[in-house]
């Protein structure tokens, strides 16, 4: 696709992240929020490394590390079905998307993208400032949010973020779908919430779970979401298995927005407008 092709989408995605830029007071309640839990997750791992140290397949340190990246991104994961789709659907709105000369389905991928990265931005670039640099200059440096473990990690890591966000719209797009086609967001999202949390290393690191599910855990699409670029951000993954997490999440982010984009293409031959 060309630069002239690509601006319509461009221009979708920078009006969506320049209006949820404006929430800033959304951002510092759920930064404030994210803060919080983060330290009573560090409490808990604190007190299990207390007791089972020599069982966990990760440092403390390294745990530590995870949850605040966690915290950091969390709005990047796709928990939630993007609200102004819904809206849309019951307001008629989404009528127009249907008449636009666009690729319906990249017009919307381009506007969840805007609505993630704005979510997430100030309030991990708050989480840094704080986990990162504060802890540290007060005393706190094993709580603390450390940098990628070496050049090699941080460099993997960039397409490991990149990637990350790719798929998390992905799947937030077949959210978004059904979404269009039921009417009602509730469902989705009482569905999406707990296999996100579970299934993407959000709620706990992948490895902690019983061996006989580790190897379908590490496969499945969910872990691009959080397990496979955290690993890589601290080098429990490197190397040829760092490539191939890569791999897997570009994968699933081909095989997710093929299957939203057949998805859209039904949905919209289905979906009737009413009204005068």
């Amino acid at each position: 696709m060309t630069m002239q092709a690509m601006r319509p989408y461009l221009a979708a995605f920078r009006a969506r992240f320049q209006l949820m830029l404006q929430y800033r007071a959304a951002a510092l309640a759920g930064f404030g929020t994210q803060c919080w839990w983060g330290a009573l997750r560090i409490m808990v791992f604190a007190a299990f490394y207390g007791v089972h140290a020599a069982a966990a397949p990760i440092s403390l340190a390294d745990a530590v590390t995870y949850v605040w990246l966690g915290q950091a991104l969390l709005a990047l994961l796709p928990w939630v079905a993007d609200p102004e789709i819904g809206q849309a659907v019951r307001t008629g709105g989404v009528g127009y998307d249907r008449l636009r000369p666009l690729d319906a389905y990249g017009y919307w991928y381009a506007r969840t993208l805007g609505w993630m990265l704005a979510r997430a931005a100030p309030r991990a670039a708050l989480m840094i400032l704080t986990a990162g640099l504060v802890l540290p200059l007060v005393g706190l440096g094993a709580w603390a949010w450390r940098p990628p473990s070496g050049m090699a990690a941080a460099l993997l890591f960039i397409p490991a973020f990149v990637l990350m966000t790719a798929l998390g719209a992905a799947v937030l797009m077949l959210a978004n779908i059904i979404v269009a086609a039921s009417l009602n967001e509730r469902g989705v999202n009482a569905v999406l919430t707990p296999l996100v949390i579970v299934f993407s290393g959000s709620l706990l690191p992948l490895d902690f779970f019983p061996d006989a599910l580790r190897p379908f855990l590490h496969v499945q699409p969910f872990a691009g979401l959080v397990d496979i670029p955290f690993r890589i951000y601290f080098a429990d993954l490197r190397g040829g298995a760092a490539l191939q997490g890569l791999a897997l999440q570009a994968g699933w982010t081909v095989v997710l927005i093929g299957l939203g984009r057949l998805a859209m293409e039904r949905m919209m031959r289905r979906l009737e407008m009413q009204g005068g």
